[in-house]
């Protein structure tokens, strides 16, 4: 699956599972990190890990697994290393404190209206 590919799905997925504020940024002419970020909040702790869980589950049914997983036992910001794909799921307060947006500026910010279920 290439890259752009899997960053609708895990925003697709996310949808589904009611992330708050879904984001997505290329990176991949500003790093060599990954081509895409995927950044979303969930309002607890649990749902969080919820939704870390589902992205996993869903890709594993795909065949896709993560080459990294960090985050989980703080369950405040949780990441799935996706290599072309990064998703950072984070509690909302955590979010607003390391406010990845701002730090990955010089990104695109991709339209993902799409993408989205209409609520």
């Amino acid at each position: 699956m290439e890259s752009k590919e899997l960053m609708e799905a895990v925003v697709q997925i996310l949808d589904s599972k009611k992330a708050d504020d879904i984001r997505a940024i290329r990176i991949g002419d500003l790093t060599i990190i990954a081509d895409y970020f995927v950044i979303a909040a969930g309002s607890s702790n649990t749902q969080v890990k919820m939704l870390a869980d589902e992205v996993e589950y869903q890709l594993s049914q795909k065949g896709i697994k993560p080459h990294a997983t960090e985050g989980y036992r703080s369950e405040n910001w949780i990441v799935l290393d996706y290599s072309g794909v990064v998703v950072h799921i984070f509690l909302r307060e955590t979010r607003e404190f390391y406010n990845l947006e701002r730090l990955w500026a010089d990104g695109e910010q991709i339209d993902i209206s799409h993408l989205l279920k209409a609520n």
